[in-house]
């Protein structure tokens, strides 16, 4: 049926007719409004990567880290034999 992708000239007639359709007002307005959605999430996300180090503690920072000061359950205190 299909054989392989579009080639170059089916790329450039859909280019045409969505610019006769839409007209390019439009579509220079869907580029700004999507532009400024991917700012906006990138902006969020570096947020909330600075909120997470700035709560984590110094323990947690290191891998495993954060279970060196616990004490130990009183079935791991029998589970050694004491």
């Amino acid at each position: 049926m299909f054989s392989g992708t579009f080639s170059i000239w089916h790329w450039l007639i859909l280019l045409v007719i969505v610019v006769a359709v839409f007209g390019t007002k439009k579509l220079r307005g869907a580029g700004d409004d999507l532009g400024a959605a991917v700012k906006n999430f990138k902006t969020a996300v570096r947020e909330g990567e600075e909120e997470a180090a700035r709560t984590a503690t110094p323990a947690e920072a290191f891998e495993g880290g954060s279970d060196i000061h616990q004490k130990p359950s009183a079935a791991s205190a029998y589970a050694d034999g004491d």
